[in-house]
């Protein structure tokens, strides 16, 4: 279980994550690094994910060739990914989340085919996905930056959610 935030604010996306791979009721592991910046065709791509990790790492690969074939186009790759992933028979069975941002766009996409777009700039995915998002959007109308508004946000649900904890990984990417 885990908690990942993506915030857009300004010029700036964070996507951060927590550390904690459960295993039932036993913490695992609480440094894993679920949060990844993909350099294509000199474009920076950051994803998080929640769920398996197995998964999300197939999840990932299967990205980075549909943005190595669409170069510069999140977006496109996005929904491609989504496409194949509910229509594939082995890609189906894969049970995880992923957050993806470009600078410019911030996409959640599921295995039930959707490709996401957060109403309000912050998005949340994973166990303690909604306490980061209730946390996310009413820190978004204060004076802070994308990436205080995710730490502190993912504080708050590490607070409450046991599936998370406060070692975070943090990825910025800005736009023009």
């Amino acid at each position: 279980m885990t908690t990942i935030i993506g915030v857009r604010k300004g010029d700036e996306v964070v996507i951060a994550g927590d550390g904690q791979v459960s295993v039932g009721q036993t913490v695992m592991k609480g440094t894993a690094t679920k949060v990844r910046r993909l350099t294509v065709g000199g474009s920076d791509v950051i994803c998080g994910f929640a769920g398996s990790t197995a998964d999300a790492f197939t999840l990932l690969e299967r990205l980075e060739k549909k943005l190595e074939a669409t170069p510069g186009q999140l977006a496109r790759a996005s929904v491609e990914l989504a496409k194949d992933w509910r229509t594939d028979k082995y890609l189906q069975k894969l049970e995880a989340m992923l957050i993806v941002t470009d600078g410019k766009d911030l996409f959640v996409i599921t295995g039930a085919g959707d490709v996401l777009e957060p109403e309000h700039d912050v998005t949340a995915i994973g166990s303690g996905g909604n306490f980061a998002l209730a946390a996310g959007r009413a820190l978004m109308d204060h004076d802070l930056s994308a990436e205080e508004i995710a730490r502190r946000s993912m504080a708050i649900a590490a607070d409450i959610c046991v599936y998370t904890n406060g070692n975070l990984t943090v990825e910025t990417i800005k736009h023009d």
